[in-house]
């Protein structure tokens, strides 16, 4: 489609969009531009009826930067970079479910994702996406001042380790990412600042006596789930929802069982925080 076509649908005042008028597996430079233009404004875009290939999936996951593999689920055969997302009738757990930036622990944490579900219950399986623009801005001057220059460790180990264990999956041992972010981070390209702390990888606060800690990420785990910063994506199949890894946290909600979601995704490097 011409980029002419391409419109941009705000889907809350606070976080999320809905792009129309496009097709990912061919988009011009023009279309390029103005979705990466969009993700940097409403932080999450959401794309209907998208019947784009895997390797279309990572030509336009490439646009963005590098593609890089998950560090404890295997990829799709062939496609390292490409991660199954798949819950059915015989699933002990669902990824994603609980609030989280895809892969903090890593010094240097994604960029973004591209998420593409070709396969969708009836009801439910919705995702939550909450804007961490808006949680940091939302707090008191007196909790910004002290939050900023803060530093928490993310660790990957206790939750990869805690889901291996629960589907019965051997890590043979493997060392898991681990590295020291800002409370705090400053978007690299809107200059906006963020909370960047999340309850499935932030282990602790730097330098803090262990019970501040855990009352000040107490606080933040709850705070950032607030629904004035969220929207809620319900999927089709065939949705492709695309967010900054940056600025959002997001949430699967796991209250489909028996029934079956499955997609694939693709995730960018990104920077290291600051």
């Amino acid at each position: 489609m011409s980029h002419s076509n391409l419109s941009v649908h705000p889907v809350t005042p606070v976080i999320g969009a809905e792009v129309r008028g496009v097709d990912l597996g061919r988009i011009t430079d023009a279309d390029f531009h103005t979705i990466r233009d969009a993700l940097m404004a409403h932080c999450v875009l959401f794309f209907r009826s998208q019947d784009i290939s895997i390797e279309s999936q990572k030509a336009l996951g490439a646009r963005f930067g590098q593609l890089v593999a998950h560090p404890n689920d295997p990829g799709v055969d062939g496609h390292p970079e490409v991660m199954p997302i798949h819950a059915d009738e015989n699933s002990v757990r669902a990824t994603g479910e609980q609030w989280h930036s895809d892969v903090s622990c890593d010094p240097r944490p994604p960029m973004g994702s591209i998420l593409r579900m070709h396969t969708v219950p009836g009801t439910g399986g919705d995702t939550l996406f909450s804007n961490m623009y808006a949680a940091y801005e939302a707090l008191s001057e007196r909790m910004r001042t002290l939050l900023d220059g803060l530093t928490a460790v993310h660790d990957g180990g206790p939750y990869y380790r805690e889901v291996n264990r629960l589907i019965g999956r051997d890590d043979g041992g493997r060392a898991y990412p681990s590295a020291e972010h800002p409370v705090v981070r400053t978007h690299p390209v809107t200059g906006r600042k963020a909370l960047f702390v999340n309850q499935m990888f932030t282990q602790y606060i730097v330098d803090l006596p262990p019970g501040e800690s855990r009352a000040i990420l107490g606080f933040l785990f709850e705070h950032v789930g607030r629904p004035d910063f969220q929207c809620r994506f319900r999927w089709r199949p065939d949705s492709v929802a695309m967010w900054d890894n940056r600025c959002t946290q997001h949430h699967a909600i796991w209250d489909y069982w028996p029934a079956t979601r499955s997609g694939y995704r693709v995730t960018i490097r990104g920077e290291a925080p600051v």
